[in-house]
């Protein structure tokens, strides 16, 4: 996907994009980036085609996309074939588990705020509702 010709150093992508050095390395590791070519001197040149690449994995991310689903998606962008088509099917299934986990934070916020609103803020800790119900086996939801 890095067709462009090198010319940007691994810290002029990192700044452009808003991302740690650390992480494009990273990246490539797991094979979300290509390896970039080097020069002379050994340091990796990179083309604008990366930083578009970047920002697409870091807005995956912050959509809760996994890295392995990320990968998935980036192949999928140059499927012409049934790119969109699985595009929406994986972005549907990544909604899907948001709003699960969305869910059951709802239930532990339930749980916890009725522990809260029991709880005087004073006596003995033996008498707390909220460390008494950390320390019962069984759990209330």
């Amino acid at each position: 996907m890095n067709t462009q010709t090198p010319s940007l150093t691994i810290g002029a992508v990192a700044k452009r994009v808003g991302v740690a050095i650390d992480t494009i390395r990273y990246y490539e590791r797991e094979g979300l980036l290509p390896e970039p070519q080097r020069r002379a001197s050994g340091y990796r040149s990179y083309g604008v085609g990366t930083i578009a690449q970047l920002r697409f994995i870091r807005r995956a991310k912050e959509l809760g996309f996994t890295l392995e689903e990320i990968r998935e998606l980036l192949a999928l962008s140059a499927d012409r074939q049934r790119g969109v088509k699985a595009v929406k099917q994986r972005a549907e299934k990544r909604l899907a588990a948001i709003e699960q986990r969305i869910a059951e934070l709802q239930r532990v916020r339930d749980g916890l705020a009725e522990l809260v609103a029991s709880c005087p803020g004073h006596g003995a800790p033996e008498h707390c509702p909220i460390l008494r119900a950390l320390g019962n086996e069984e759990v209330k939801e």
